[in-house]
């Protein structure tokens, strides 16, 4: 039988209802109905950033499931994960070597303000070839290659898998490079949660990943926010100790327990029938799929969980939406739709005829190659004085912040770079009209 002491106290506080004369303000009385469940610090919530009560125990109950050496707690989504593990890879890198992170270029935005505040020097991985901005597909050769061109290895190898197209990399066999070269290998993995509950684990900690994050939220039953932080046996016991410092030193004080309570009760969930229910809905996925391949719809492979489809995503994502369905994403040449166990066999019924059997054809566009010339480092950039300026005229200047992104939450251009003529038509393609630069 699975505990939920988090669950368990909030629950108990609530139903005790002493009274509150400690925040928040609204002291428990209902309003949107969650109230009495929304606690701080009280005596016995423990602390996310120093847990030896509650808080601590539900932790190692999620490692216990996960397999993982240590798993952590975030109420603020992977992007605090994110920049947590950037932290703990830099101040924990292997012996012999240097302080810098090599990184596949489709990171997310939290990296990128990870590394600006933490002055990390980061060397850029580009793809060989790619569909798209947000995905960076890596082989283990591309990956040796680069390796063995550093006068010393990396701190870490960052990569995403699945990225925001359900891309996945080839993880273990990146990880056999990663350790036979003397580094770690770090795994973004904030669209995956739910890869370690199918019949044959695809998780990134199950492929040889040393250090990864995920998103709850994103795929299990947890509420938006909820979040983990995985650490393997590779990872030293002054890392793993290290962890929740890291974490503080970028999260609020003042964690939600709603949230913590959803992560909580989500390992009741892990561990009783949700695998089974998981493999129903990839199942399930997988003859969706098949239909609309059988209408003409042009499906990208993917991580189980999600249909990706090469299309005008704008007018797709309108017919959807007129269709009573909401897409997850949609760029001017994908759309993706993401699935869980939540979705029932008629809300595919519903995906299925709102797309209908007329497939919408992609724009056809060849992206420039993406490799900016640095000016200075992201940290420079992200603290001199700045002004914005519309994208035709960005050329030549230095890029001073993270927004010249494509959706959701991918830099084109880092800052600290310098923009040139050749990324307009990519800023147009992406409806990016202004790019803040250094003055």
């Amino acid at each position: 039988m699975i505990s939920t002491p988090i669950y368990d106290f909030v629950s108990s506080y609530a139903r005790f209802s002493p009274s509150r004369f400690h925040v928040p303000g609204h002291k428990g009385v209902q309003l949107l109905g969650p109230e009495p469940l929304d606690l701080t610090e009280v005596g016995g919530a423990d602390d996310l950033y120093a847990p030896e009560g509650i808080i601590a125990e539900s932790q190692r109950t999620a490692a216990g499931l996960f397999g993982t050496a240590a798993t952590f707690y975030s109420a603020e989504g992977s992007s605090l994960c994110v920049r947590a593990m950037v932290k703990l890879l830099l101040s924990h890198r292997p012996d012999g070597s240097s302080e810098r992170i090599l990184a596949a270029r489709n990171v997310h935005r939290s990296f990128v303000s990870a590394a600006a505040l933490l002055d990390a020097d980061v060397i850029w991985l580009y793809p060989e070839a790619s569909v798209s901005p947000v995905s960076c597909p890596l082989s283990p050769d591309a990956l040796d290659r680069a390796l063995a061109e550093l006068p010393e290895p990396p701190a870490a190898v960052w990569i995403t898998s699945p990225d925001y197209l359900g891309a996945m990399q080839d993880v273990s066999a990146l990880a056999d490079v990663c350790h036979r070269r003397g580094t770690r290998l770090a795994v973004d993995n904030a669209h995956g949660a739910y890869l370690h509950f199918l019949p044959e684990p695809l998780h990134p900690m199950d492929l040889g990943a040393d250090i990864c994050c995920d998103s709850a939220h994103k795929t299990l039953p947890v509420l938006t926010g909820g979040a983990y932080l995985h650490l393997s046996g590779r990872c030293p016991e002054a890392m793993i100790g290290d962890v929740s410092s890291a974490l503080s030193l970028f999260g609020s004080s003042s964690p939600s327990y709603l949230i913590l309570a959803s992560l909580d009760l989500a390992n009741a969930a892990l561990a009783a029938d949700f695998p089974e229910r998981l493999c129903q809905a990839g199942e399930q996925t997988e003859r969706t799929k098949a239909v609309l391949t059988k209408e003409g719809w042009s499906v990208r492979p993917s991580d189980p969980l999600r249909i990706t489809l090469r299309t005008d995503g704008a007018a797709a994502a309108r017919r959807l939406r007129e269709g009573s369905v909401e897409p997850e994403y949609a760029d001017p040449e994908h759309v993706v739709l993401m699935v869980s166990p939540g979705n029932t066999a008629e809300d595919h019924l519903t995906l299925r005829d709102a797309l209908g059997s007329a497939p919408l054809s992609p724009p056809q566009v060849l992206f420039p190659p993406i490799r900016p010339e640095r000016a200075m480092t992201m940290r420079e950039a992200l603290l001199r004085r700045r002004e914005t300026v519309r994208a035709e005229e960005a050329a030549g200047r230095v890029c001073a912040d993270i927004s010249a992104a494509c959706p959701p939450a991918v830099p084109l251009v880092m800052p600290g770079e310098r923009l040139h003529e050749d990324l307009l038509p990519l800023f147009r393609h992406f409806g990016i009209r202004r790019i803040p630069v250094v003055r």
